[in-house]
């Protein structure tokens, strides 16, 4: 048997990660010819066939199976000895890949300016996006996140708590009055956050006996909490979102708080969230350490 050739069982494990030959092409950056050349010289170095061509989607053969398995262990042992020889740098350096919420983008990016400015070998690629990435297929080397970590694959290092704060703009008081009790909420227009089919549209208090939510309604639906401030702000409604978000606009009075003696449940906490390995890179190191330096209250 020839010498296997360990970049092809790498391109092997990346094509089934990505679900085609062309996804995984389009990952790598080269043409889907060249992963497909490279896939039929690891089957012919092997002496079998390890992915069905026969359907439309990727079904593996038992061997493949088995064949996937250790190409996966290779991947990682890769991913370790790159881990550990940024360990033993210098200076944290090379390209860290985050991401983060739309609405989380209004505490990280402010902070990226200084980290970048601390670490200048270090270049930092932002993805910003509401859906729950996948830090491992988009080979992403942190996350900030806010909600429960189910994972086992992952580490997640707290950074904020998260209380919640209810606002509207002056000019929206003016308009429609001042709410003087939380029922008064279902008579006011309150801008909601949405996901897909899924509306936010119970807000949770804290009574003498209790949590209990009650349910509103208004004119607006986003998936974005930074834009629910900016309708906010324009006069749309009330909103209930994490303080932090609107620290700013109350402090210049575009947003007044309102209902200040309700008792509101905290937000769920700010997560610095990272895959778990063996060896953690400098640069991952040195940004989680310094999130927790400005973020942790």
């Amino acid at each position: 048997m020839h010498t296997l050739n360990p970049q092809r069982l790498a391109i092997f494990a990346a094509i089934i990660q990505a679900g085609s030959i062309s996804a995984c092409a389009q990952r790598l950056g080269c043409g889907k010819s060249v992963v497909s050349r490279q896939l039929a010289r690891l089957e012919e170095e092997l002496g079998a066939r390890l992915i069905q061509r026969s359907t439309r989607r990727l079904a593996l053969t038992e061997i493949g199976e088995l064949v996937l398995r250790e190409a996966q262990r290779i991947e990682q042992a890769l991913a370790n000895v790159e881990q550990l020889s940024g360990q033993y740098q210098d200076q944290p350096r090379g390209v860290l890949r985050v991401s983060c919420s739309m609405a989380g983008r209004k505490l990280l990016v402010p902070l990226l300016a200084e980290f970048t400015a601390r670490h200048p070998q270090v270049k930092v690629s932002l993805q910003l996006d509401d859906r729950m990435t996948d830090l491992i297929a988009e080979q992403i080397d942190v996350a900030i996140r806010t909600s429960s970590l189910v994972d086992s694959t992952l580490v997640a290092r707290k950074l904020s708590d998260n209380p919640s704060i209810i606002v509207a703009a002056p000019s929206y008081l003016e308009r429609a009055g001042m709410p003087q009790a939380v029922e008064d909420l279902q008579h006011h227009a309150c801008l909601l956050y949405a996901v897909g089919s899924r509306v936010y549209d119970e807000w949770a208090f804290m009574g003498p006996d209790g949590p209990y939510t009650l349910r509103v309604d208004g004119p607006l639906q986003m998936n974005d909490g930074g834009s629910l401030v900016t309708a906010a702000v324009g006069g749309a409604g009330i909103i209930k979102v994490p303080a932090p978000l609107v620290r700013d606009e109350v402090a210049a009075g575009l947003l007044v708080p309102l209902l200040p003696d309700v008792a509101l449940p905290p937000g769920p906490s700010n997560y610095a969230v990272y895959p778990a390995r063996a060896f953690l890179a400098r640069k991952t190191a040195a940004f989680i350490a310094f999130l927790q330096e400005k973020m942790t209250r």
